[in-house]
């Protein structure tokens, strides 16, 4: 099954972000698409109201299906939020996920269970972290469990999740594809769209207009059985394998291949589910290397080959002026305008 959704994953990359005109059948089935979405955002805005929550949430998401950064800033956004005083609370659907009802996330979950990036943002971050496919339930479990502000780990279409500021990640290297809706291209809104949030945050590459920058930054494999921590550099001329279960694998590759290590790459869909059986065509002293939201999954495997690669989004400090200016006219009870 994950080799077949692999093939139609790339076939969908390569309409999405190469030159030719996607089929006739997506173009209008993302017609379709786009009705839809805009349809359903016109009522939450105009018809559905929102209930107060008495604290300030903050939407981190994209326009874009795949990866685009928004953990790796969750991750900070927390780590920020914290120095200047606040106690956090993280809220994801749990992607992948089998939880149904609000579920708090701990260290050590079953990532079958609460998802993998929400696992990743528990153990990183340290702070509460609820799963629901319904985020206004995970927001109010969240707050009962002490956080004064909320933060979704995605969330930007959820619109019956209320908000008080949203940032939009988009990633640097290949921005919107062909520009199209889904499925003929790779968004879920408009680019338009983009004008109504509160923060644009270009992962990578060279920021547009209005937009704030961010990088990601990782130089060390950490061991996953026994926490062993090497610089990156320590593995160059050795064979080694790379694997990447993300929505963007390229990105983590092409991050390997800046650091000088020559490797084997194997990239998976999108919250790819491990198993032995991934592994067996390598050889048995050979490391792979995986990104941390892969290694998550692959604990219980207790493969001593496995290595992942932690990372740390460094962010504009013009964001965290402008935020944190936010959110304390929040606190007072004033306008964000």
């Amino acid at each position: 099954m994950s080799r077949s959704k692999g093939v139609i994953a790339a076939w969908l990359q390569r309409q999405w972000y190469g030159e030719a005109q996607p089929p006739w059948g997506l173009r209008a089935l993302s017609s379709g698409f786009g009705a839809a979405v805009a349809l359903r955002r016109h009522y939450y805005r105009s018809h559905a109201g929102q209930p107060a929550l008495g604290v300030p949430v903050i939407v981190v998401g994209n326009l874009s299906v795949g990866g685009t950064g928004k953990t790796p800033l969750v991750i900070a956004l927390v780590a920020l939020l914290r120095e200047r005083g606040w106690s956090p609370g993280v809220i994801s659907r749990g992607y992948g996920g089998s939880a149904r009802a609000p579920r708090e996330v701990r260290c050590d979950s079953d990532p079958a269970e609460v998802g993998d990036e929400p696992l990743l943002i528990r153990q990183r971050a340290g702070c509460p972290v609820f799963v629901s496919p319904k985020r206004l339930e995970a927001a109010r479990a969240v707050i009962e469990a002490g956080a004064d502000v909320v933060v979704s780990d995605d969330g930007l279409q959820h619109y019956a999740l209320p908000r008080d500021v949203e940032i939009a990640v988009v990633d640097g290297a290949r921005r919107f594809g062909n520009g199209r809706l889904l499925p003929a291209g790779p968004l879920r809104e408009p680019v338009e769209r983009l004008a109504s949030v509160d923060f644009v945050i270009c992962n990578g590459g060279e920021p547009a207009a209005g937009e704030l920058s961010m990088a990601l930054e990782g130089d060390t494999a950490v061991h996953l059985a026994d926490g062993e921590r090497r610089p990156l550099t320590d593995l160059a001329g050795r064979k080694i394998v790379a694997m990447a279960g993300i929505g963007h694998p390229d990105r983590f590759f092409s991050h390997l291949e800046a650091a000088g290590l020559n490797f084997e790459s194997m990239a998976w869909p999108d919250h790819h589910v491990y198993s032995a059986d991934d592994f067996c065509s390598v050889p048995a002293d050979t490391p792979v290397l995986m990104t941390e939201k892969d290694a998550v999954k692959c604990r219980r495997l207790g493969d001593p080959r496995i290595w992942y690669i932690p990372v740390t989004a460094r962010l504009d400090p013009a964001f965290a002026s402008r935020l944190l200016t936010i959110l304390e006219r929040i606190r007072h009870g004033q306008t964000t305008a």
